[in-house]
């Protein structure tokens, strides 16, 4: 069987929590991290392509994807669009 590629853009965040980085994307509910930013970025292509490989062999690509909110369009598939990345600020009453 011949190999195609599937190309999309993901959203991907990365934050920095203490002295790690991590990189999230919302579009699988995939993260991984690093000691730096490079590395964060770095070892996230690498669970994407991972993550891929094992739905592909599992023979789960589409019932995952489709769970994961994205639409199939032309034969490929299109990852849910961020509409918003904000930070909002929330006031919690809590007990003393």
């Amino acid at each position: 069987m011949d190999k195609v590629a599937m190309n999309f853009a993901l959203p991907v965040s990365i934050l920095r929590e203490g002295d790690s980085f991590v990189a999230y994307t919302p579009a699988l509910d995939l993260s991984t991290a690093g000691s730096t930013f490079q590395e964060a970025q770095k070892n996230f292509g690498e669970a994407v392509n991972i993550f891929f490989q094992e739905l592909m062999e599992m023979g789960t690509l589409n019932d995952v994807l489709k769970d994961l909110g994205w639409e199939k369009q032309n034969n490929n598939f299109v990852p849910p669009v961020v509409i918003e990345n904000s930070v909002q600020n929330f006031s919690i009453p809590v007990l003393n």
